[in-house]
């Protein structure tokens, strides 16, 4: 095999891993987006993520630098979070005044009601796994 052929080819391999890593990523954040929801299901998105590093023949070196990147990744999104929640809390806040200013009060209190009702739900369901 030439040269300019061997290079064409590790051009295109070069190419699929930084598009599987890419998709990884992707992945990454959609799911710290649903932990972050309260419906992450950790367990089976690792194994996930483990069967398509092996698919990949990662050698170790690489493994460790993948997750690696995934951890500093997943750290900077708990970051972000913890920066962002005090702006939700507003927003939360701004649009309760904004209802109790159009509903009555007795739409009010079924509002706050089953608003209470779905997060309890959520906290009994818990993290899937």
């Amino acid at each position: 095999m030439d040269n300019s052929t061997k290079s064409k080819w590790q051009v295109r391999l070069i190419t699929v891993l930084i598009f599987l890593l890419g998709f990884a990523g992707g992945s990454l954040a959609f799911n710290v987006y649903h932990r972050w929801r309260g419906d992450w299901v950790p367990r089976d998105r690792r194994d996930r993520l483990e069967q398509m590093l092996d698919r990949l023949e990662l050698t170790p070196a690489q493994r460790e630098q993948v997750h690696q990147i995934f951890s500093e990744t997943r750290e900077q999104f708990q970051n972000l979070r913890k920066e962002s929640e005090p702006r939700f809390e507003e927003i939360r806040r701004q649009t309760d005044e904004r209802l109790q200013k159009v509903l009555t009060p007795e739409q009010w209190q079924k509002f706050q009601q089953h608003r209470e009702e779905t997060r309890r739900r959520r906290r009994e369901r818990g993290p899937r796994d």
